[in-house]
């Protein structure tokens, strides 16, 4: 059984960001892509700590590396959304959307999207 890849850091994410949305890419690309300013040398730092722990792949065109993922947002996002019930949430889903409708994080056509989607997925 693999093991499995560590949590993104916040920094991490929004590279992996630009990965997900345009790659493969250079570090200059990545870089000019960023919400945010960064050194160069601090995208070629990130892009390959996210090499080194699996999250990114690279292949070295003409002297420069191009990355790309090697995950998919949709499996981070699974990953973490369950750190974060787990945490935050004692492992129940249920206090996770609680909170969404308490804090009114959850418009009434999302509480009908869920509606919807607990339904259908009753009736399976």
């Amino acid at each position: 059984m693999p093991k499995p890849k560590p949590p993104l850091t916040p920094l991490e994410l929004e590279i992996m960001n630009v990965l997900w949305d345009g790659s493969p890419a250079n570090v200059q690309s990545v870089q000019q892509n960023l919400a945010r300013p960064l050194a160069y040398t601090t995208v070629q730092t990130m892009l390959n700590v996210l090499w080194r722990k699996g999250h990114a792949k690279r292949t070295l065109k003409e002297k420069a590396y191009f990355y790309r993922p090697a995950v998919s947002r949709h499996s981070v996002a699974q990953r973490t959304l369950g750190d974060v019930v787990d945490r935050l949430f004692g492992g129940s889903a249920t206090n996770l959307v609680m909170s969404l409708v308490e804090t009114n994080q959850l418009s009434r056509e999302d509480v009908e999207k869920v509606r919807r989607m607990i339904d259908e997925a009753s009736d399976e």
